[in-house]
């Protein structure tokens, strides 16, 4: 008698991490990037959930993804899947992926990040190659900066303030 999928995943849940590494070698093919017991439970969980119960269709999939990257494509993304839906092929639609090709917390390339700390103003271009120019060198990092003008190690996007702390405050 073939296992329900509540079984199989019931059977998942009382694995051990060597167990759920082969699991995983099974279901994906590969060998898991990671050990986290966790991590490989619901990976293989999905995996299985997905084949049992169908994957989501393209379109749910970019829409998902839009609306995750808070895209303003949402609308295109959104007409696009409808114009699939309404049988239009496929050349007559648009799909795009976007990936962030820099961090949004930093400037755009060619601005500068001012810091006042001890009472002097230091200031870091941000370069299109995406390092930092400082004090006339050139630096892959804003914590190597943070590092040179403190002496400490920091994050440097914390020591410029880009980010906010755990609490919420800067």
């Amino acid at each position: 008698m073939k296992k329900t999928l509540r079984d199989r995943i019931a059977t998942l849940a009382a694995m051990n991490v060597p167990a759920l590494r082969e699991e995983h070698r099974k279901v994906f093919g590969k060998e898991p990037v990671s050990a986290h017991r966790q991590f490989l439970f619901r990976k293989i969980a999905w995996r299985l959930q997905a084949e049992e119960e169908g994957w989501q269709p393209d379109e749910v999939r970019e829409l998902a993804r839009a609306i995750a990257r808070d895209s303003p494509l949402r609308n295109r993304v959104t007409t696009n899947a409808s114009k699939r839906r309404a049988g239009l092929p496929p050349e007559q639609t648009t799909v795009a992926t976007i990936q962030p090709d820099r961090d949004p917390r930093l400037p755009m390339p060619g601005g500068v990040i001012v810091k006042q700390y001890k009472g002097r103003t230091h200031v870091v271009q941000v370069l299109d190659d995406g390092r930092f120019a400082y004090d006339d060198r050139r630096y892959t990092s804003l914590s190597a900066i943070a590092q040179e003008i403190t002496g400490a190690k920091w994050n440097g996007l914390l020591f410029f303030g880009l980010t906010e702390k755990k609490n919420g405050r800067r």
